[in-house]
């Protein structure tokens, strides 16, 4: 199989593909969503198995939370308040909707499609990684599973949650440093296309091809329902230790992290970063596919 290789760049029409040999290709573990430090709770897994990832919120950004629908006719703002409490504070703040996944999520014009937007260190350790147009994002987060009570959403007491993969997104096109006016109409209300990111040099945006390379029976791009196979952390441990198969990605070079990350029975993840790039060979490729062709995506 050739799980990410390939790729074009285009905006609009598609043009020529790009090559991307297989030493070349990058699967990227991408931290997103609430946390405990930011955001306050974990990203509900609803009653149903749909997981929907908290957009973080900023002082910058436009978009209000109670603009961001959720499924059942809710909205984020909906489900934040249920979660929180008293506590939700966060909503006088503005939400970070990145990476956007959800076509339903708000209007959209026409053409729209998934994208991921970074800035700063995060974007420069992409950059420095060679990361590009074929290359998979899977991105994860802290989730708890939850349930209704009396029509109220709140999580399940005594399960703290864990680290898990909720959605992916396969580059097509990688955009830097963009202009307002150089961006299409329906990539011009994403997050990393308002004035405060557009003056930032390091601004990135990665934008998702309509189906998988490989496969263009699957979108370029999904958001899950969780299975446990999702779970990147391990039942009996911590969140930030994981159950990566040892025998699949020893070998393999995954930034931020040194051999010593290999513990006994278990992958200590490196807490301070967004984005960990794994240099993939063929059996992980395998396993990415199988993660995404096995799980059941929805969509709003």
């Amino acid at each position: 199989m050739a799980l990410l290789l390939g790729g074009a760049h285009r905006i609009g029409k598609r043009t020529a593909a790009v090559d991307a040999s297989p030493t070349s290709v990058k699967i990227i573990l991408s931290r997103k969503g609430f946390d405990s430090s930011v955001g306050g709770c974990a990203s509900p897994i609803l009653p149903d198995g749909k997981m929907l990832s908290l957009p973080i919120p900023t002082s910058v950004d436009v978009l209000a939370y109670e603009d961001i629908r959720a499924p059942d006719g809710e909205t984020c703002a909906d489900l934040i308040q249920h979660l929180l409490g008293s506590r939700c504070a966060v909503l006088s703040k503005r939400a970070h909707l990145d990476p956007d996944l959800l076509a339903g999520a708000r209007l959209r014009r026409q053409g729209w499609r998934a994208t991921l937007g970074q800035i700063g260190a995060a974007a420069g350790h992409l950059k420095n990684q060679q990361v590009g147009p074929g290359d998979l994002f899977l991105f994860y987060g802290w989730f708890r599973p939850t349930e209704r009570v009396d029509g109220k959403l709140q999580f399940l007491s005594g399960n703290a949650g864990f680290h898990a993969i909720f959605g992916y997104l396969e580059v097509e096109q990688v955009i830097t440093a963009p202009t307002l006016s150089g961006l299409p109409p329906w990539l011009r209300d994403h997050p990393h296309a308002i004035d405060a990111r557009l003056r930032k040099r390091t601004n990135t945006l990665y934008v998702a091809g309509d189906t998988l390379s490989d496969n263009r029976s699957i979108p370029g791009w999904g958001t899950f329902r969780f299975d446990e196979r999702l779970m990147l952390s391990h039942p009996l441990m911590s969140r930030s230790r994981w159950r990566l198969d040892r025998a699949l990605f020893e070998h393999l070079e995954i930034s931020y992290h040194a051999a010593a990350a290999w513990r006994e029975g278990y992958f200590q993840s490196y807490p301070r970063a967004q984005e960990y790039v794994i240099t993939a060979d063929a059996a992980a490729r395998e396993w990415a596919h199988r993660l995404i062709t096995g799980s059941k995506q929805w969509t709003l």
